[in-house]
């Protein structure tokens, strides 16, 4: 469920809220593939499916920042920041993908908003998230996002 806020001033109101989680995504061996061909990341574990069964997971499995990129999607999931006029990815503070995603997993992504603080012109949002593989003992990523979001 998503939360919209109106403005810079609603947002600051949300710093240290949980955000709930996205719906759950699939992660598709087209996906995998495409993601493959637009970095030219053509790994075996990732592309070829026969192989990848004979591996170390027993199936393909999708690139660590392939299911960092699913980030974007799944948190515009969770919040709607309305009433600026630019939103950008900061970067990063820490990632990690204490498990791999399997073809066939569906995952999505547990967010709360750690901090917001201002910058000049805007204010700048940390975002914990947790991106969770559905049945997984352990999360496919967890991270901590930075945005900026300009009046």
């Amino acid at each position: 469920m998503s939360v919209t806020v109106n403005g810079l001033d609603e947002l600051k109101k949300l710093s240290g809220s949980d955000l709930g989680t996205s719906d759950w995504i699939e992660v598709t061996q087209d996906r995998i593939d495409t993601f493959a061909d637009a970095t030219g990341d053509h790994q075996w574990i990732h592309v070829d499916p026969e192989r990848a069964a004979a591996g170390p997971f027993g199936a393909p499995i999708a690139h660590g920042y392939l299911t960092l990129s699913l980030f974007i999607p799944l948190f515009t999931e969770l919040l709607d920041v309305q009433g600026v006029t630019t939103k950008v990815n900061y970067g990063l503070n820490k990632v990690r993908f204490p498990s791999p995603v399997k073809v066939g997993s569906r995952i999505r992504l547990a967010a709360r908003l750690a901090e917001v603080e201002d910058v000049p012109g805007g204010v700048q949002i940390a975002v914990d998230g947790t991106i969770e593989i559905e049945g997984g003992a352990k999360p496919a990523a967890v991270l901590q996002s930075l945005s900026r979001f300009y009046a």
